[in-house]
């Protein structure tokens, strides 16, 4: 029965009794993998953005304790953390395997999500340092899931529906970290009421703890998940060439890395300090400053939303780098709009906060939903998540730099410049795209891994490709089949 063909048998070094893996098994985890990945990536989006009016309500509490000086600190922190994540965990899920690396990603969310909630010193100051650690911890952990979760979606998704690779891996990926804004919006404005819009000790510690229990939520299946069919046929344990990695793909990682860094760049500030710019167009004469704040950044928030089911569509349709090029645009089209008009149209909330969702909207749309596939696509098995990894931490430092830069940009140009950078950066990142970022299509990624290998070989590499000792598990303790090719490949063989 087809059920019951094996993907996987023991080696001829290995012990008579070594485990195996069912199709049956492998296709009920690439499933699981998908849905897990997606689930545990709102979990980015979530603490990414609850710090959105974790800003506004802390401005409130510790006036003057609060200083423009700790805000970007609490803020950088988890930018920080993050850029560690996702280069060391790249690593990791390359060496040691994707289901390892994403069950440490958990612990490291739930641990520094935890210490957040607990924040506390002996001063104010000892309880923002305290704070800037635990989101420190929380964002090694996010960025991890970066190339753990976005490289074992992508590998599963190949898998389990090649022609529609990249919608899914979209939606099990940007969608979430998308997601992550209005559900965290909504989340505080519920704390917030249910305080009766005072005790913000309460809300925000409350807010960060509710981020704790997304990656718990599918942790049992991230435990049962297994490692991809393809990493186990191409994964590299040691003696990784990464010299010739860089001479095969320096085009590449400059087109995902550069346009990352500028993505992130616009992106990240004008996330975190959405909360800010929208509180500082609301008339001042509001009683509830901090209530309209949270409604009109839930609509921010909702805004982008249409951008990431738009560029799911589209990437079939015209290609993930013609897409990716028309988001960079829309910064181009809305930043002048806004920066341009930035008096007139600030004077009418409504109408100032589509616009800003319309250029968020676009950057969903174009790099916010290609540059995780484009990452995911463009490298061989045996160095995705390092590479990925790699693009993604690159694309955290941009957003360290942006928000560092925000609050200075704004002081000494005017507020209008936030947007009116954001307008030259897309024409930045359209230029990055043609001429660095190659025409993807739906090839099976099986396809590079093969033309990889046949490039190692050619100059010199004799190491061993594959999962040597092939340890698995089996169901029911079936025996292998016959006619299953053992899936370590000796690169010399070929």
């Amino acid at each position: 029965m087809a059920d019951e063909k094996l993907d996987q048998r023991p080696s001829p070094d290995s012990p008579e009794s070594a485990p195996i893996v069912t199709s049956k098994r492998q296709r009920l985890s690439d499933i699981f993998t998908i849905i897990a990945s997606g689930v545990a990536l709102i979990s980015d989006g979530y603490f990414n953005n609850i710090m959105t009016m974790a800003n506004v309500i802390l401005a409130k509490e510790y006036p003057k304790q609060y200083t423009a000086t700790v805000k970007t600190r609490v803020s950088n922190a988890l930018l920080v953390g993050e850029i560690f994540g996702q280069v060391i965990v790249g690593l990791t899920c390359d060496y040691l395997g994707r289901k390892f690396a994403i069950v440490t990603t958990t612990m490291m969310i739930v641990i520094g999500g935890i210490l957040a909630t607990a924040s506390n010193g002996y001063t104010i100051e000892g309880m923002f340092w305290m704070m800037t650690v635990a989101r420190g911890i929380v964002g090694f952990g996010v960025g991890g899931e970066y190339p753990a979760s976005s490289t074992s979606a992508s590998e599963a998704a190949n898998e389990h529906s090649l022609k529609n690779r990249g919608p899914i891996f979209i939606l099990v990926t940007n969608l979430p970290l998308s997601f992550g804004t209005p559900l965290a919006v909504s989340v505080f404005l519920i704390v917030f009421s249910a305080c009766h819009q005072a005790h913000y000790s309460t809300v925000w510690r409350v807010c960060f703890g509710i981020g704790c229990l997304l990656p718990l939520s599918v942790f049992y299946f991230r435990i049962r998940m297994l490692n991809s069919k393809l990493y186990r046929r191409g994964a590299i344990k040691k003696d990784v060439p990464y010299k010739l990695v860089l001479r095969y793909y320096w085009k590449s990682l400059i087109g995902t890395c550069g346009a990352w860094f500028l993505y992130d760049f616009v992106t990240f500030p004008n996330g975190v300090f959405s909360g800010t710019i929208i509180a500082s167009v609301i008339p001042t004469s509001s009683k509830h400053v901090i209530l309209q704040t949270a409604e009109w950044n839930l609509l921010l928030g909702s805004l982008a939303l249409p951008g990431v089911f738009l560029g799911a569509w589209l990437c079939t349709i015209i290609g993930r780098k013609n897409t990716m090029m028309l988001g960079f645009s829309g910064y181009l089209v809305f930043g002048l709009i806004i920066g341009c008009a930035y008096d007139k149209i600030t004077k009418i909330v409504p109408l100032f906060v589509i616009f800003y969702g319309l250029m968020q909207s676009s950057g969903n749309l174009g790099p916010g939903d290609m540059l995780g596939l484009i990452s995911s696509e463009s490298y061989a098995t045996s160095v995705r998540g390092t590479c990925y990894g790699l693009s993604a931490a690159v694309g955290k430092a941009g957003a360290a730099i942006g928000t560092q830069a925000f609050t200075p940009i704004q002081t000494h140009l005017g507020k209008r410049w936030t947007f009116i950078i954001a307008a030259i950066v897309g024409v930045l990142g359209v230029l990055v795209t043609y001429f660095f970022v190659e025409p993807l299509t739906d090839e099976d990624l099986s396809a590079r891994d093969s033309r990889f290998r046949t490039y190692l070989v050619e100059h010199g590499w004799d190491g061993v490709m594959g999962e040597a000792d092939l340890k698995a598990l089996a169901d029911d303790g079936q025996v292998p089949g016959e006619g299953i090719e053992h899936e370590t490949v000796l690169a010399s063989e070929k």
